[in-house]
């Protein structure tokens, strides 16, 4: 061969090998990357092209899947009870992607999961049409319907915007997750002009009501006087004070640490002077428990809320990320208004359900979680979730001295409609303010959880952030504690 044809052939050779490393980049180092490209509409094709596994509680499901025309989209998702599941489900659509379960589980609920290999394979074998594996939820039904339309009727019988969440203290299970005003997912499940605007129609910039907004899990509130509960445990636990009925050294007026001009107001009058902690839990005294956390001081403070969940980043996933609930490193006077659950304290109403939920559990706190198991299109089973331990906030001694005093709160106290004939019942009830010099109307809270002999089935956290009434009757006893009354009994009617 002469010279020019060598340098010919070396030079093809050469183009040859570039197009192999160049084939076998793109397939084998670049391949997920492309697969999962937004930009690449092929995968979305893929991903509707079949029907889509379900979402099921209480042994049902709650989405579907239906076939569509006039699209290179074959199928859609569906909802049962869309607005009322929201929160739990999220949405999955052909034009915007899919958030909560329905991304979280996405690989499951599409088939496209490495444990459905032998699944998929099966069905490719004897022809069967490729399906998605299910998501079975410890969600219960019942309880969140009672959340739901509780909160649909708060507000002298109108819709408000709250939030209701309930776990299991035993287990950790999620048994309600519930965010007025809602949204069907179903609305915008396609990629048509209907989708478009149903879609456009929910953005906070066209709605300032913001019903994608998941205020169970996804936005924080000052808790008020539900904190007072962790504010109680940390000054039991560190031997400020040695029992619910000891008296504290508490002067009426109760003026802020490092102020003199500064007095901190309480809800009622007459007995808050040196009250024991029942007594202050019943009359919601501010000056007791603001003294209490100076008395612990900033680092305590945190290291208690830490300990029943607060502070922990993006780590609380359940497995949907629930938004950080946060105490604050803090001045004393700002320490001490945080131990009262103002300040800039921020809790989710799941944070706060966990706090009930410690105290029921005999002083340990459970993992929340809400997806039970993970199954294949022919329900074998491919994921158990096992309940794990998160943290133990308190000794059982002291969790038994608090339920003695959330108890007396709901025999003794406003908020009376928690109340459940042959079952004991422990609550706290807030009032938080907010807006500059609480300009604006206070959020209504309440925290409870229902004892039976076989322990505590249910913990419950409720806000209602705007009931659209008078300012004067706004309440945690008036506005979130029948709405808890109504979840708890629910989940106590379904364990019978």
């Amino acid at each position: 061969m002469n010279k020019p044809m060598r340098r010919v052939s070396v030079f093809c050779g050469l183009l040859i090998l570039a197009l192999l490393v160049r084939v076998n980049w793109v397939q084998f180092v670049k391949a997920d990357e492309l697969q999962n490209d937004p930009h690449n509409r092929r995968v979305a094709i893929e991903m509707f092209a079949h029907p889509r596994g379900d979402i099921i509680v209480d042994g049902e499901p709650i989405t579907g899947s239906v076939e569509t025309e006039g699209s290179d989209f074959r199928y859609k998702r569906t909802y049962t009870d869309g607005p009322m599941w929201a929160p739990v489900t999220g949405y999955a659509s052909q034009a915007f992607d899919s958030n909560l379960l329905e991304k979280v589980e996405d690989s499951i609920l599409t088939g496209n999961d490495d444990r459905l290999f032998f699944n998929n394979t099966i069905d490719m074998l004897t022809g069967e049409e490729p399906s998605g594996g299910n998501v079975v939820t410890t969600l219960n039904a019942d309880a969140q319907r009672a959340a739901y339309e509780g909160l649909l009727h708060a507000g002298d019988g109108n819709a408000v915007r709250g939030a209701v969440a309930a776990i299991d203290p035993r287990t950790g299970a999620v048994l309600a997750l519930a965010s007025t005003p809602s949204y069907d997912p179903s609305d915008f499940a396609g990629s048509s002009d209907a989708d478009g605007e149903a879609w456009a129609a929910l953005q906070p910039e066209n709605n300032p009501d913001n019903p994608m907004l998941n205020r169970a899990l996804r936005e924080t509130y000052p808790p008020g006087s539900t904190f007072k509960v962790v504010t109680a445990a940390a000054a039991l636990e560190n031997g400020v004070v040695d029992d619910v009925d000891e008296h504290t050294d508490t002067p009426v007026p109760y003026y802020l640490p490092d102020t003199d001009h500064v007095p901190l107001e309480n809800q009622t009058e007459g007995r808050c002077e040196n009250a024991s902690l029942r007594i202050a839990l019943i009359d919601s005294c501010n000056s007791v428990f603001a003294s209490l956390s100076d008395q612990l001081g900033n680092e305590t403070m945190q290291e208690m809320a830490g300990k029943f969940g607060y502070n922990m980043g993006d780590d609380l996933q359940i497995p949907v990320r629930v938004e950080e609930s946060v105490y604050p490193e803090d001045n004393r006077p700002q320490n001490a208004m945080a131990g009262i659950g103002q300040a800039s304290n921020r809790a989710t109403p799941l944070q706060m359900a966990m706090v009930a939920a410690a105290v029921a559990n005999n002083g340990t706190l459970m993992e929340p979680y809400m997806v039970d198991k993970l199954e294949a299109p022919n329900l074998n089973v491919i994921e158990q979730h096992e309940p794990r331990e998160l943290s133990r906030p308190m000794s059982p001694e002291t969790a038994h001295q608090l339920q003695s005093a959330m108890e007396s709160v709901v025999n003794d106290g406003p908020p009376r409609a928690a109340q459940i004939d042959g079952v004991r019942v422990g609550g706290k009830t807030g009032t938080a303010q907010r807006g500059e010099n609480n300009s604006e109307p206070p959020y209504a809270w309440f925290i409870s959880y229902a004892m039976t002999d076989e322990g505590s089935p249910v913990a419950v956290a409720v806000v209602v952030e705007d009931a659209g009434v008078d300012r004067n009757t706004i309440s945690g006893s008036g506005l979130a504690a029948p709405i808890a009354h109504d979840v708890m009994q629910a989940v106590l009617d379904s364990e019978n």
